[in-house]
């Protein structure tokens, strides 16, 4: 169960976050998914520039968030806007799993960061709040997170992942059964629907996906 923390709220009244929890089997992506993603980056060099990247709805309302909780979102970026950002500087994206592939696919397609965590590791109470200051974990593929003044996810253990960058307690292995994915919306429902369903579709097809169940946390 997620809940959204007053804290959060009272900061950016339009933060949501669609939740995608389903049963899958984590394996390399496929040519075909690969292929999706690799075209999903040439429709984002052919259609946005990198200097109004920043301009863009959907990231704009991540950076606004951002500064709203105290945090410098040109230091700290959300993972869509890095993703994307690095699309448009030629560099290409990192191939993983079908799941953070998918992950990443709908991220670029939406601008929404999104979090995939392996639920066997996180508690059943998660709430979406505000880090405070000392907050920190490891990251995924990087040292320590700072997540002080950040929106970030929480459970009876502590923190464990951000729009930024999430941990590697919850990271998503090839032994990760039952997932879930947060797509995390600081401009309030437009598109979440149409994502969250474009994942289920994913997953069905990429990763063997079953008992796929989908909700809007307001």
């Amino acid at each position: 169960m997620l809940r959204i923390d007053e804290k959060l709220k009272n900061l950016v009244p339009d933060c949501m976050v669609g939740v995608v929890e389903a049963e899958v089997k984590v394996k390399e992506s496929s040519e075909e998914l690969v292929k999706l993603l690799n075209e999903e980056c040439e429709l984002l060099t052919n259609s946005i520039k990198l200097e109004d990247l920043s301009s863009e709805e959907t990231i704009a309302a991540n950076r606004k968030a951002y500064k709203a909780c105290g945090k410098n979102p040109s230091r700290y970026r959300t993972s869509s806007e890095a993703l994307i950002r690095r699309v448009l500087q030629g560099k290409g994206i990192y191939f993983v799993n079908n799941i953070v592939d998918i992950n990443n696919l709908i991220s670029m397609k939406t601008q929404f960061s999104i979090g995939s965590y392996n639920t066997e590791n996180i508690g059943e109470n998660i709430v979406f709040t505000v880090g405070e200051e000392g907050d920190e974990y490891k990251g995924i593929g990087k040292d320590m997170v700072n997540v002080a003044n950040m929106p970030v996810l929480a459970d009876e253990e502590g923190k464990f992942g951000s729009p930024t960058s999430d941990s590697r307690r919850a990271a998503i292995d090839e032994n990760a059964e039952k997932i879930m994915m947060c797509l995390f919306s600081f401009s309030g429902k437009d598109k979440l629907e149409s994502g969250m369903n474009e994942i289920k579709g994913l997953l069905e097809k990429y990763a063997d996906g079953k008992n796929i169940k989908t909700n809007i946390v307001e």
